[in-house]
């Protein structure tokens, strides 16, 4: 490691969901990531061991709740405890993908909250604090009652797009659906691109049909930016649409590449061109195709733990670093 930390309170755990990011992030704040081993008993229970003293220490642990999902919660939910009970002084999670997020609110009848739930069980376990990425729900925000740091991916992802020259008048920002708006502008502010809405409607769970485009898109490099990707159905529909739109080229970009069931033949088979991911949920050697360009949050996430220990603000992460 080229650089220490200063103070020796700070420390960085790694459960096992994400290693590689966990890794990054140790690396950008400066210190060696904690000891402890997560093994699971014959019938699947887990079990936790911290191997070294975090006593009056500042902890982060670092888990995404990517799949399997509720093994990964579990854990994270185990670690918490036991790092309560050794007397760590902050227990603080940097979570890169908070699972559970899109169950946010009750669309129909007798629906749970999930996300909500979620974040009781987070907060009671022990957490102090909450270091999350692109929350599909940004309102999730408020169903904790300790700080939470949300980050932003599209800053990242504009700075990938900036540096291969895809910006400007000839370059139009797609949302993939209405609720994605916000973000969309967020990017294309970065790209000094204008705006293109997908109007799409979804009969059921991971099935969308697309329906109509909202702006000018015909003879324009598209960029496509969702919070997450999962079966990609809509994305490459989306995408299709878009290029029989008259698009001259389309990417798509998302800040959790879940990557469910047909996702990868589903990209493989569409329009895109390139599909910009971060690595907030760990990709597998076998899932990184040709077309799936992947960039790191360990930079960021680790100048906010920096941030944060040192009682500074975060917001200057919300720009781009190229112009």
């Amino acid at each position: 490691m080229s650089k220490h930390y200063f103070d020796p309170r700070l420390k960085i755990f790694a459960l096992n969901s994400n290693r590689p990011l966990a890794e990054k992030i140790a690396e950008e704040v400066g210190v060696e990531l904690g000891k402890s081993s997560v093994t699971q008993f014959s019938d699947g229970e887990i079990q936790v061991n911290i191997e070294e003293s975090i006593r009056g220490c500042h902890v982060y642990v670092v888990q995404s709740t990517s799949s399997p999902v509720n093994d990964n919660l579990m854990e994270l939910l185990i670690m918490i405890d036991a790092l309560k009970r050794a007397s760590a002084k902050t227990i603080n999670v940097v979570m890169p993908y908070y699972g559970y997020a899109r169950q946010d609110r009750k669309a129909r009848a007798r629906e749970p909250i999930t996300a909500k739930l979620v974040a009781n069980m987070i907060e009671k376990a022990g957490a102090t604090r909450l270091l999350t990425l692109d929350l599909h729900a940004s309102q999730i925000q408020g169903f904790f009652d300790i700080p939470v740091d949300h980050l932003m991916g599209a800053p990242l992802i504009a700075d990938y797009f900036l540096e291969k020259g895809i910006y400007g008048d000839d370059v139009v920002v797609v949302s993939p659906d209405h609720g994605g708006v916000t973000r969309a502008r967020k990017l294309a502010e970065f790209l000094k691109a204008p705006i293109a809405i997908i109007d799409k409607r979804r009969p059921k769970a991971n099935v969308a049909e697309v329906m109509n485009i909202i702006g000018k898109v015909d003879g324009k490099t598209c960029v496509i930016i969702d919070d997450m990707i999962d079966t990609a159905g809509t994305i490459t529909l989306a995408a299709n649409a878009l290029k029989e739109a008259g698009a001259k080229q389309v990417y798509a970009s998302c800040t959790h590449p879940v990557l469910s069931g047909p996702a990868m033949q589903r990209i493989q088979d569409s329009a895109i061109e390139h599909l910009v991911v971060t690595d907030s949920i760990y990709l597998s050697e076998e899932r990184k195709i040709d077309k799936i360009d992947e960039i790191s949050v360990g930079v960021l996430m680790g100048d906010a733990i920096k941030r944060i220990h040192e009682n500074k603000p975060v917001s200057p992460l919300f720009e781009t670093h190229k112009k």
